[in-house]
Formats: structure tokens, C-alpha cells, sequence
């Protein structure tokens, strides 16, 4: 840690901490998986198609924290690549559905072994205990 004065007020500052990580973390999962043509939204789209057998895009905006119009353009990258599609819906004639592709669900596979590699990097620092309980304050403060 740098020494300056102006530095101990930055890393005693827990939100500028969340930031930084955040950015740091973001690049290290962007590069991993943009050898699969993906960035981490794409990624966060596709484990989220894996859970259900088809979602709006609204409810991907929900669920996902994300604008609807960023939704549209990612599904769209998702669907040019080969990776999701969309279905019409069998509940709602004027709605569509996503829904991901086999392709999708294979590439996902190794996404995440890349993304777990990522995970174990960033928090090699941190014991296994250490971890869990990361974990666990992440998900109570998440507004997701």
C-alpha cells in the first residue's frame, strides 16, 4: 500500500474500495472471456437464460439490473452469435421469449470454467473462510 497521505483516506473509504475492485475486476472477467466473443454482460445474460426455460427481456432487465435497451443489443449479440434466440412466447402471442441455444449452453460451460479461474485469481489473497463470508456480505448489501 502507498504510503502518501492522501492514499489512507482512499483505502479507508469502503465504497472507493468497492469501485476499484469493481474495475478491476470487471477488466480481468472482460479479458478472460473475450476470447468467446464475450464481455461480462453477455456472460451474466447467459447464466441467467440457463436458469429458466425462457425469460422477457424485461425480466432480464429486472433480474439483471441492466437498461431494457442494453438487453436488446446484448440478445442481439447473443443471437448473432449463435448463442440464444428468440422464441415467440406460448403464454403471450405478442411477446418473445430468449432462450439459449445449445451452442449457448456449451460455451457457457467453459465461460465459467474461465470465470471461476478469474473468481480464484482475484480472491487468492483470502482464505477459503475468508471467502464464504465475502460472499456472503456481498450478497446481503447486492441489489440484486
Amino acid at each position: 500500500m502507498n504510503d502518501a497521505p492522501w492514499m489512507h483516506g482512499l483505502h479507508a473509504d469502503t465504497g472507493y474500495l468497492l469501485y476499484r475492485l469493481g474495475q478491476r475486476s470487471g477488466s480481468a472477467f472482460n479479458a478472460a472471456l473475450e476470447q468467446h466473443g464475450l464481455r461480462l454482460r453477455h456472460h451474466a445474460v447467459l447464466r441467467y437464460l440457463a436458469t429458466v426455460d425462457g425469460a422477457r427481456q424485461r425480466e432480464l432487465a429486472d433480474r439483471l439490473g441492466y437498461d431494457p435497451s442494453a438487453i436488446v443489443s446484448l440478445l442481439d449479440d447473443l443471437q448473432q452469435l449463435g448463442l440464444a434466440e428468440r422464441r415467440p412466447d406460448p403464454a403471450d402471442r405478442r411477446s418473445r421469449l430468449a432462450v439459449l441455444t445449445p451452442a449457448g449452453h456449451a460455451l457457457l460451460h467453459t465461460a465459467d470454467r474461465d470465470s471461476r479461474h478469474v473468481t480464484d485469481s482475484l480472491l487468492a489473497p483470502l482464505s477459503p473462510t475468508e471467502r464464504a463470508t465475502l460472499n456472503d456480505l456481498l450478497q446481503r448489501i447486492s441489489t440484486l
